[in-house]
């Protein structure tokens, strides 16, 4: 440990640049004089001035640094070619450390397994300091003004109303998609699904209620526009145009690159290690989460009521949107409060556990389709109406859902839709 550490201090005294390519933190040296040394070598880099034997030892005290003669046997070590593993060889030993000091200390504080595998899993991340100066962070936008940069847009919804009030869902938020049952919460959630895919993300499904093939099905009578009826037996039921139109909408479908997850009673300790498996499986993809739905989440927590177990779900939800740096979408049931009101349009109240949720969620939509109450089948309007919009405004996106197919319209199509074109 002490030579990796050696090797790593060397490597950047010879090649400055190397203090600012990695996330390497303080604490994750061993060696008191180490992290001494590493310390100064950050603030005289972060000041513009060279950082050498003689910055050092005239800008900091000799003895705090291990003497002049220390610092130049530092140099010995130095290899610019083989950095990259003397960092990592040294933060295993860290790593090693550190899990020794969460587990010791959840024996002490006796930890929920859930709590454990997040500090352990934070290690992996090398995660060790949230700590940013203001001065910083006005260094990265200084020139914003004078310099055209490019906008980086939310994931798509798939509906262009939506889009524009809400610019897609964001990286780090959590979403709630609430409905009374029946209104095409599902069928919704797979459209974002799919136009997020098509788009170069990377959608996890974590379905607790219905089973991957069905989803699967949903999926394709949406995309070639089939009757789900017919579904239940393509070859008596689907007409010959139809056929044609099948391997079309497979092969669009297969190019969304939609992950489902389809146990029930998944806590959302699971879902977050099965988020990290598919982000190592798939590198450089972002990920988008759905999750079917909020209720059904698995809480481990068995001595609170419900509403406390909600809550902390909903937390735990938003932690792991900041923690993966992706948008998390979760559905959500209403109460049947809605049906006792002239106009059933949803509100906030409507939300089961409504208070953590209005406090946790960044964006809260609701599905309404007054044929839903009406009867009236040739009525295929839903409002997607925006209760919050922590960082953007409220209000409604009209679409056009077809119950049959389950099909959300009412946007440009995109190149993948345009190339299928059943019948219902």
């Amino acid at each position: 440990m002490v030579i990796a550490e050696k090797a790593v201090l060397g490597s950047m005294l010879k090649e400055n640049h190397l203090i600012a390519d990695t996330d390497l933190d303080v604490s994750q040296f061993a060696e008191p004089v180490h992290k001494m040394i590493f310390q100064s070598m950050k603030e005289l880099h972060a000041t513009g001035k060279a950082v050498d034997i003689v910055t050092l030892l005239t800008s900091y005290h000799p003895k705090d640094l291990g003497g002049a003669n220390y610092i130049q046997d530092l140099f010995v070590y130095a290899n610019i070619h083989k950095f990259d593993d003397y960092v990592e060889a040294m933060l295993d030993v860290w790593r090693e450390r550190e899990k020794r000091n969460v587990l010791h200390i959840a024996a002490q504080e006796n930890w929920s397994i859930d709590r454990i595998m997040t500090a352990l899993e934070a290690l992996i991340d090398n995660r060790v300091s949230d700590h940013t100066t203001l001065t910083n962070l006005l260094a990265d936008v200084y020139e914003d003004p004078y310099i055209q940069k490019e906008i980086v847009q939310g994931t798509t919804t798939g509906i262009g109303a939506l889009d524009s009030m809400t610019d897609g869902f964001q990286n780090g938020e959590l979403t709630i998609v609430a409905a009374r049952p029946s209104m095409g919460k599902s069928d919704v959630m797979l459209h974002i699904a799919k136009h997020a895919g098509w788009k170069g993300r990377l959608p996890i499904v974590f379905s607790l209620e219905m089973a991957a093939p069905n989803l699967r099905d949903r999926l394709i009578a949406s995309t070639g526009q089939f009757s789900r009826a017919r579904m239940r037996n393509p070859y008596e039921l689907l007409s010959n145009e139809q056929k044609n139109v099948w391997p079309q909408a497979v092969k669009c479908l297969a190019q969304s690159n939609i992950q489902f997850f389809d146990r029930s009673r998944q806590s959302v300790a699971e879902i977050r290690m099965k988020v990290r498996k598919m982000i190592h499986e798939y590198p450089g993809m972002k990920p988008i989460i759905l999750i079917d739905y909020l209720t059904l989440i698995h809480s481990e927590d068995k001595s609170s009521n419900m509403h406390l177990q909600i809550s902390q779900i909903t937390k735990d939800l938003k932690a792991m949107a900041r923690e993966f740096d992706c948008p998390v979408i979760t559905l959500a049931q209403l109460s049947r409060a809605v049906e006792q009101r002239i106009d059933k349009r949803p509100l906030m109240s409507d939300l089961r556990e409504s208070g953590s949720i209005e406090e946790d969620a960044d964006v809260i939509i609701f599905l309404y389709r007054d044929a839903y109450y009406s009867k009236n089948d040739k009525d295929a309007t839903m409002e997607l109406i925006v209760a919050k919009n922590r960082n953007g405004p409220v209000g409604k996106a009209l679409v056009a859902y077809n119950k049959f197919t389950g099909e959300v319209i009412g946007f440009e199509r995109t190149n993948n839709e345009n190339r299928t074109n059943g019948r219902n």
